[in-house]
């Protein structure tokens, strides 16, 4: 399985971006989704995840600013990120759990560990 993520960039406080992450596999309806993100000199932390099933899990933080969604016929996950703030500064990461278990608790859909595979990563730094 690949994933590459695309869409970071340079963005004002207060504006939005779209992030993607195309993946490779005939099963990807079936896998379990997450973004995660990492800024510098800081530890990689949970952004949101998607169950295949549609159920969604977002950092607490972040809840009503990002929106984690898939399309299965494009083999792709979004998140889109609003009224963006200088701490959202990172690298965003897509990360997928091809298993697709369903007996994964909400609180490991936000841990790592859950995750077989990882984007390659997508910088997003908003400043003025």
């Amino acid at each position: 399985v690949q994933l590459q993520a695309s869409g970071g960039g340079l963005v004002q406080p207060g504006g939005s971006l779209r992030l993607s992450c195309a993946a490779s596999g005939r099963t990807f309806s079936r896998y379990n989704m997450a973004w995660f993100r990492q800024a510098p000199g800081k530890e990689r932390e949970f952004v949101a995840a998607l169950r295949w099933s549609g159920v969604t899990y977002y950092a607490d933080s972040l809840k009503g600013r990002f929106t984690i969604a898939r399309d299965n016929a494009k083999i792709t996950i979004t998140l889109q990120m609003n009224s963006l703030k200088p701490e959202d500064t990172a690298v965003y990461y897509c990360a997928a759990d091809i298993s697709g278990r369903l007996t994964t608790t909400a609180q490991a859909m936000a841990f790592m560990t859950t995750y077989d595979y990882w984007g390659q990563g997508t910088q997003v730094t908003v400043s003025s």
